[in-house]
């Protein structure tokens, strides 16, 4: 570790924070999403609905 301080913090700035925790909640939604496949289609169709109205607001 030459040239490195134990302080192993690095200060980085809000907006690029929160550009980390969105992009690292995307993957995660990816690869932790549920398989619906296998719900009856009415409730198929809300689980839909409720997936279009949460990117509508993430939009805003």
């Amino acid at each position: 570790m030459s040239g490195q301080s134990g302080n192993s913090s690095a200060m980085i700035d809000g907006k690029t924070s929160r550009s980390i925790c969105e992009a690292v909640g995307q993957r995660l939604q990816q690869s932790l999403q549920p398989d619906f496949s296998q719900l009856p289609d009415h409730l198929r169709d809300l689980m839909d609905a409720l997936r279009r109205q949460d990117c509508e607001m993430r939009s805003r």
